[in-house]
């Protein structure tokens, strides 16, 4: 049977010591190299062209998240699982949507780390418990946003549409608005464009009060001094 070629990545030595020496006891899987930093890793996934990475989300310089997005982007068939110390949701959504295929919090015992690579090289996805209810909690207040009685947000509008209409809302400019999903400041330009002849409106202004008079988003209110 054809090894699992995996790619390891981790700025800590000894964490990634300690990963390569997980797994030099499993059969099924084959290291073929490591890297250290978000940018070591995006060069050597287009040299070595792993099946499977299994990559640390906070490193100095780029961020894991970052390097899963160029990865994707160049090597669709490459799965990702994110590693990460603890449980954000900020991670896991913007993981996903740059691709990644899992992500498992360091605490977990080596069994489960195996059945997660084995998992992501079937093609399916692998999530620990906490990821999970994450990923269900998210799923259950998007259904709430649909809840919001018909015609007050039109059908044609899709889920990023509508976080760029709440991160506006919030009074983010394009740029902070890139940054925060990890696109370029042009495609958010293209997507305001497009919720603005969508919803009939001429601006950021009114696009701001729509959201707001449609419950979209709800601002913090201010406390009394």
């Amino acid at each position: 049977m054809q090894k699992i070629k995996l790619l390891l990545v981790d700025d800590h030595k000894l964490m990634l010591k300690g990963l390569v020496s997980l797994f030099a006891g499993n059969e099924k899987v084959e290291i073929v190299g490591t890297a250290n930093s978000a940018e070591d890793a995006i060069n050597k996934a287009r040299a070595m062209q792993p099946d499977v990475i299994l990559m640390d989300i906070q490193m100095q310089g780029m961020s894991g998240l970052e390097a899963c997005r160029w990865i994707k982007d160049q090597h669709q068939q490459i799965k990702i699982i994110l590693l990460s110390m603890e449980v954000r949701k900020d991670f896991l959504n913007i993981g996903i949507q740059s691709g990644i295929s899992g992500y498992l919090v360091k605490d977990i015992d080596d069994q489960e780390l195996f059945k997660a690579v084995e998992a992501v090289h079937r093609g399916e996805q692998y999530f620990t418990e906490a990821i999970t209810k994450l990923v269900f909690e998210d799923y259950f207040r998007q259904q709430k946003i649909k809840t919001v009685p018909k015609g007050k947000v039109p059908d044609e509008l899709t889920k990023r549409e509508l976080e760029v209409v709440q991160l506006v809302a919030h009074g983010m400019t394009n740029k902070q608005i890139a940054e925060s999903l990890f696109v370029s400041v042009k495609t958010i330009e293209t997507h305001k464009s497009h919720i603005l002849d969508k919803l009939g409106l001429s601006n950021s202004g009114e696009l701001m009060k729509f959201a707001l008079r449609n419950n979209l988003v709800t601002l913090p209110s201010q406390g009394k001094p």
